[in-house]
């Protein structure tokens, strides 16, 4: 019996879902993390930027508001039980949001989270009334977080990407 259906975790009020909106260490595969991960600790003790940290259930996750994630791989690679998955950590499903509440969309001069980003993803676009509106390009973004830990309002968010499928003209 797997932890997601264990009658112990029941009766000790753990009852677990697979939350779609955990940020999971890189190289985590969704289908299966909760399920291989046995809350060991490695992954945070590898974790040289210090941003792994737990959910209420014990199970690690990324707090990118703490500080970027440079995808170095020492979390997966320190993974005892196959959870997170060295070769997996180049599909990083999340992309930085940017909520209502930045201050340059309030009136506020504020460009922090466009200086920090080193591969150019947020862009200002001005608009009337001496605001300025950011826009994200979710192709180059990497979710790396560097923009949410500089943002002084922490208006920025991640969301699961999922790239659109092209198809093949015949």
């Amino acid at each position: 019996m797997n932890k997601l259906a264990s009658r112990r975790a029941f009766l000790k009020g753990k009852v677990l879902r697979n939350d779609q909106n955990s940020i999971r260490p890189p190289g985590a595969d969704a289908a299966e993390f909760l399920e291989l991960c046995t809350q060991c600790d490695e992954c945070r003790e590898a974790c040289p930027e210090d941003i792994i940290k737990f959910d209420t259930q014990g199970f690690p996750v990324v707090q990118l508001d703490a500080g970027p994630c440079t995808f170095c791989g020492d979390c997966a690679n320190a993974c005892p039980t196959g959870a997170l998955n060295p070769e997996h950590i180049a599909y990083w499903p999340w992309r930085a949001r940017v909520a209502a509440t930045c201050l340059s969309m309030n009136g506020i001069s504020c460009r922090v989270c466009q200086d920090i980003c080193d591969h150019r993803a947020i862009r200002f676009q001005l608009q009337t009334g001496g605001r300025a509106e950011p826009v994200l390009d979710t192709d180059t973004c990497t979710g790396c977080g560097a923009c949410a830990s500089a943002c002084p309002a922490g208006s920025v968010s991640f969301e699961r990407h999922t790239p659109p499928t092209q198809e093949v003209a015949l």
